[in-house]
């Protein structure tokens, strides 16, 4: 990769994008085969699970040794902003899983 920003932007569909003026925003096209994946789960009950086995299908079609795996540590509350911006600056693709 070269010097261009190829940073996650997380958006909450709840409350859509604010409108960012001129100008467009531009990432790198997503590896699924290789760049490094976040499975995040909100601590409902069989979000793990549900995650657990979303990694073990993915590991079917793609390498699994950059999957990690990360909870927030009460579902009622809102991960930590140090956690989503680490998370936004070590992967490339998230799936997060509200259980329950």
């Amino acid at each position: 990769m070269g010097t261009e920003d190829v940073s996650m932007r997380i958006v909450n569909p709840t409350f859509g994008i604010a409108p960012q003026g001129e100008g467009t925003a531009a990432a790198a096209p997503v590896d699924w085969l290789n760049d490094p994946v976040i499975l995040f789960s909100n601590n409902k009950p069989n979000a793990k699970e549900l995650l657990e086995g979303l990694r073990n299908r993915l590991s079917t079609i793609r390498r699994v040794d950059n999957v990690d795996y990360i909870s927030k540590p009460s579902a009622s509350q809102p991960a930590a902003a140090e956690v989503i911006n680490d998370i936004t600056k070590k992967y490339r693709i998230g799936l997060f899983a509200l259980g329950d």
